[in-house]
């Protein structure tokens, strides 16, 4: 009887540890889905400045990019290439589309123009809600749209030199925003 009773108490104590494991899984597993419920319905809007523009011309008001502007584009499409963009906007310059298109490409998504003095409004924040979004803007309108949305003037102008700056900033489902700002510029 002692042995069958040493036999029995390891699997029973497996069974218990086993059902605590289980109940352990199953908090994990709920707090997973509630942390992907939370994503999905979090708005996402990454923001960049056109790449380098083609100077050359200083009468040009629409310049198509330069060289290490289309390799700074193509760079954009590498760095994106995790991220699942549901659209992808930019003004309706060359330099902005050129920026866009790689990315564009890459996700097969069609670049969509907007007006930079009416973009965060709320049509477009209806359309755009529980998405994630690229914006590709100038270096005037990219930090004016962040400022905008955080409703704070939190953002100055890019230096004209600058075109690796890039504004990730997530709208969460309590309507609290979070904003990254971060600097491409090797690649």
């Amino acid at each position: 009887m002692k042995k069958l009773l040493l036999l029995i108490l390891p699997i029973l104590l497996a069974g218990c540890n086993f059902s605590q494991t289980e109940e352990s899984l199953q908090a994990v597993s709920e707090q997973k889905k509630e942390a992907i419920q939370n994503t999905k319905s979090m708005t996402t809007y990454y923001m960049i400045r056109h790449a380098e523009k083609d100077r050359t011309d200083s009468k040009n008001k629409n310049p198509e990019l330069n060289k290490d502007g289309k390799l700074r584009a193509e760079n954009w499409a590498k760095v994106f290439k995790e991220v699942d963009f549901d659209a992808i906007y930019s003004t309706d310059y060359n330099r902005t589309k050129q920026t866009a298109q790689p990315t564009a490409i890459f996700q097969s998504l069609k670049v969509e123009t907007y007006d930079p003095e009416n973009l965060f409004n709320d049509d477009f924040k209806k359309k755009t809600e529980g998405k994630t979004v690229l914006i590709v803007g100038h270096s005037n309108t990219t930090p004016q749209l962040v400022n905008k949305i955080l409703g704070s003037e939190k953002f100055k102008d890019i230096p004209d030199d600058e075109n690796g700056a890039m504004y990730i900033l997530n709208i969460l489902p309590n309507q609290s925003k979070n904003i990254k700002t971060l600097y491409i510029n090797q690649w």
